[in-house]
């Protein structure tokens, strides 16, 4: 699934209806215009023919001189400040439940993904993830609650979907407000809120 095209036009196009929803808010400081401000980025662990538009993280800038203040949406085509794509860190994870020689270097093989890579995912997730603002705010939401020694497969699990694809989807949304700076996913946004276990895919808007 993870060398599938198909997945990653999903990420992307979600992306895109992300940040038009942040530009069209405007400036959370002034209200002034939001100009495009996108920074580049080398994603790594998808397939080679992602396209211009990966290397770039969605952002944009306030165009009130004086002001200028960025505004970088949510993603659920990154996960923080990972060079990998968070498709990645959250699948690999989830499938990894001991690190074995040979599964090791067919990770290496097909996504580059080193041992000490895994094992720093690995971390975060029963660490980092589950001791943020973020994770404390909305655990309570599982029934029965997510099991912190599995994660992420635990998360994984819990959302709607026919399939895996629609489920890694589901998480990575549900993930979302990790990765936007200056809380951009507020109340508004269609990754605040909502119970995650009946979460399911808003339609897609055409892109102008």
């Amino acid at each position: 699934m993870l060398r599938d095209a198909s997945l990653y036009d999903v990420l992307l196009a979600l992306d895109h209806d992300l940040a038009a929803e942040v530009r069209a808010g405007g400036c959370a400081f002034c209200g002034g215009r939001l100009d495009s401000a996108r920074y580049p980025r080398k994603p790594r662990g998808g397939p080679e023919d992602l396209g211009p538009e990966y290397a770039f993280r969605l952002s944009f800038c306030c165009a009130r001189k004086g002001c200028r203040l960025r505004a970088t949406p949510p993603s659920v085509r990154s996960l923080g400040r990972r060079v990998y794509l968070g498709a990645v860190v959250v699948l690999v994870t989830a499938m990894v439940s001991g690190i074995t020689a040979a599964r090791a270097a067919r990770l290496r093989e097909l996504l580059a993904v080193s041992v000490r890579t895994l094992q720093r995912w690995r971390i975060w997730w029963r660490q980092t993830f589950v001791a943020s603002a973020f994770w404390r705010g909305v655990r309570g939401r599982f029934m029965p609650p997510a099991a912190v020694d599995t994660l992420p497969a635990s998360l994984l699990s819990r959302f709607a979907g026919a399939d895996e694809q629609t489920r890694l989807v589901q998480t990575l949304r549900f993930l979302g407000p990790l990765t936007a700076p200056r809380g951009a996913a507020g109340a508004g946004s269609s990754m605040g809120g909502g119970d995650p276990q009946t979460m399911r895919l808003a339609p897609r808007r055409p892109r102008s």
